[in-house]
């Protein structure tokens, strides 16, 4: 929020970056702001709607159980900052249930580890229950069966691991990092799920994975894809169209220009007819590449 005078004339500018979906599992929601005159506002999902989160943790149970009859393992491509720590804490909460046994879990990816880390540390920021869990029960992203991988070493040495289990690793498009070691090694194998939990742009490994494709290239080679691909998409860290649509709602200010940014094109220009519903006062802009703008 930038609060600006510039001859003479004073506003406020909003830039939201990823505004998050609200009634998160575990950080809690944003505060609104006010008086904005102009707002530049995320657009990743303007036209589309998210199935319900309600339905989420039964969806999970379903598909990890489902593997793990057919003794196969569960690889999770996961955003390190925010995607892992909500599907740790799920599977927590299914483990603790006692909806999934304990199959052996790990999080292989340095970053996710410090970024968790951070998470622990910071309670505070976290909503109501997750912080009454931490009081009540136990730390949300920890458990017996659970195993932090920083080092190379142990990271290699799931690939001889025989047994069902759960690989949560970065990067969540596929792109980088040590994921496409774990679908490189299990990808071809049908009694396994890669399970996709956050979206991924057009043309990444995840992508092509998502879209069907039969024979996907991972470090230059070719792979067949014969392992079960599943996506839950109310694990998405954007906001739908409904919920961006909340968020703009609860702003207030005198609206003079509407910035529909950071989506492709059909998803901004979705959202701008989305926005003029809400904001019919505005003037709203969905901006071309290499345009400048001023306010």
């Amino acid at each position: 929020m930038l609060d600006i005078r510039e001859n003479g004339r004073p506003f406020r500018y909003l830039f939201s970056g990823d505004i998050g979906r609200g009634s998160d599992d575990i950080l809690r929601d944003p505060q609104p702001v006010e008086n904005v005159d102009f707002l530049q506002i995320e657009s990743t999902y303007g036209g589309r709607e998210h199935s319900a989160k309600s339905s989420a943790n039964a969806e999970v149970a379903r598909l990890v159980l489902d593997t793990l009859a057919h003794s196969g393992k569960i690889i999770i491509p996961s955003f390190s900052i925010g995607r892992t720590q909500q599907i740790v804490y799920t599977l927590h909460q299914l483990t603790d249930a006692g909806t999934l046994p304990k199959v052996p879990i790990f999080v292989d990816s340095p970053l996710s580890v410090n970024a968790t880390e951070i998470y622990r540390l910071h309670p505070e920021c976290f909503n109501d229950e997750i912080y009454r869990y931490l009081r009540e029960k136990a730390n949300p992203f920890g458990m017996e069966n659970l195993t932090y991988i920083r080092e190379l070493a142990h990271s290699k040495k799931l690939n001889d691991l025989q047994e069902p289990a759960i690989i949560i690793s970065a990067s969540g498009m596929c792109e980088a990092g040590r994921i496409r070691h774990h679908l490189k090694n299990h990808i071809g194998n049908p009694r396994n799920l890669v399970l996709f939990i956050g979206y991924c742009a057009q043309n990444t490994l995840g992508a092509q994975i998502l879209a069907g494709n039969p024979i996907v290239n991972i470090f230059g080679e070719p792979h067949a894809v014969r392992a079960k691909i599943a996506a839950i998409d109310s694990f998405s860290g954007h906001a739908d169209k409904n919920e961006l649509q909340h968020y703009l709602q609860q702003i207030t200010g005198r609206w003079q220009k509407i910035f529909a940014v950071h989506g492709e094109e059909s998803q901004s220009l979705a959202f701008a007819e989305t926005i003029r519903q809400v904001k019919p006062n505005a003037e709203i802009v969905v901006p071309q590449p290499q345009q400048t703008l001023s306010v």
